[in-house]
């Protein structure tokens, strides 16, 4: 469906590639001048001591820039070198369902086995949102359990975890000695002024969290491949081990520009307003479109069910869609453990230009 997207050169709202915002002027001028000013050869394994300093400067909760802060070449890197680190061949890593799929690959690759918790979809019993069930969480844990992998503001849903979700699994962490692998890349895009929560803002889980970060989406720098590991300085230890084996660090020239930008400034922070529009402008289009769909509390994408306009199989809806608007929207199946569960839904990708969207509504709602 890609390359008949790219024929017909379809408007793609299947991946999350940020086409708004645009990244920051100052940074790609920081970006060419490293590379003009000669910064070319490697950078600390760990990372620069600016870029470093920046990244902890944004959080809620301090952060040890020297000690417990690993640059790496994007969230990727980071989700692989902190499951190779604290994940054994044979050993259980939960996962909430619907995930980001590269979660899967992730754990395959470090030896173990994924424990899937099925997170209650909108309009099932009583719930409204995409929420965990204690009891079937709390299932999921056992001796063999090593970590579970968290997604807050979470792809594909865009929702995000609570604080009463938090004390939840710190719980369970606690009682079964398990690790929690928080995946936080939206964390500047959380919308209509909602705070971003940290696990390692939760004091439960401060000694047993580790978060996963990029400047991918926020900044859209996708192609940069920069985010980071943060955690405890014995695990910190461990991570740059295993990551000075893997790719030894990440680009040097981009590294140096972006510690010499305020990534966190006013300016960069509009990005999750801008964001905010573009999600509402999507909502408009998808419930034009007869979708139903929670609205994402953060991220880039809308998770919308189908069920409502059609019976069709996500992926032959999908295809149709393309053959009728040359619009690519990206199926919802492969998001689910049960595709069976997820053949109703389709994941669509917002953080798009005011032009693009534009197209978009004509085209789908022609």
């Amino acid at each position: 469906m890609f390359i008949l997207a790219r024929q017909r050169d379809a408007i793609d709202l299947a991946v999350g590639t940020p086409g708004a915002p645009q990244p920051s002027e100052r940074l790609v001028e920081e970006a060419v001048h490293a590379l003009r000013a000669g910064a070319n050869q490697y950078e600390l394994p760990q990372g620069g001591a600016d870029i470093r300093r920046r990244i902890a400067e944004s959080f809620t909760t301090p952060a040890d820039p020297d000690s417990e802060l690993t640059i790496t070449v994007g969230g990727t890197e980071a989700l692989c070198v902190a499951l190779l680190s604290l994940v054994d061949p044979g050993e259980e890593v939960v996962v909430l369902d619907p995930y980001y799929e590269n979660f899967l690959g992730a754990i395959e690759l470090a030896g173990a086995r994924p424990r899937f918790v099925r997170l209650r979809e909108p309009g099932e019993a009583t719930s409204t949102d995409w929420r965990l069930d204690p009891g079937e969480l709390a299932a999921a844990f056992g001796p063999a359990t090593r970590a579970i992998v968290l997604n807050t503001p979470a792809n594909p849903t865009g929702q995000t975890l609570s604080a009463e979700d938090f004390e939840l699994i710190a719980a369970l962490c606690e009682r079964w000695e398990v690790t929690v692998i928080a995946d936080e890349v939206y964390a500047n895009l959380v919308f209509d002024e909602r705070p971003h929560l940290s696990a390692a803002d939760v004091p439960a889980l401060r000694d047993r969290s580790v978060v996963i970060g990029s400047l991918s989406k926020s900044h859209a720098i996708s192609g940069w491949r920069l985010g980071f590991l943060r955690a405890r300085q014995e695990l910190t230890t461990a991570f740059r081990r295993v990551h000075e084996i893997t790719t030894n660090g990440a680009s040097a020239p981009l590294q140096l520009a972006t510690g010499l930008t305020d990534l966190f400034d006013a300016a960069s922070l509009a990005a999750a307003k801008e964001l905010a529009g573009a999600r509402d402008e999507m909502a408009d289009i998808l419930s034009r479109m007869g979708l139903t769909f929670r609205t994402p509390q953060g991220g880039c994408f809308i998770l919308a069910d189908i069920r409502s306009v059609t019976d069709e199989h996500c992926a032959a809806y999908v295809r149709r869609v393309l053959e009728e608007s040359s619009v690519l929207l990206a199926p919802g199946a492969p998001f689910f453990a049960d595709e069976e569960r997820g053949r109703h839904y389709v994941r669509v990708a917002f953080n798009r230009s005011p032009h693009v969207l534009g197209a978009a509504r004509r085209s789908l709602l022609a």
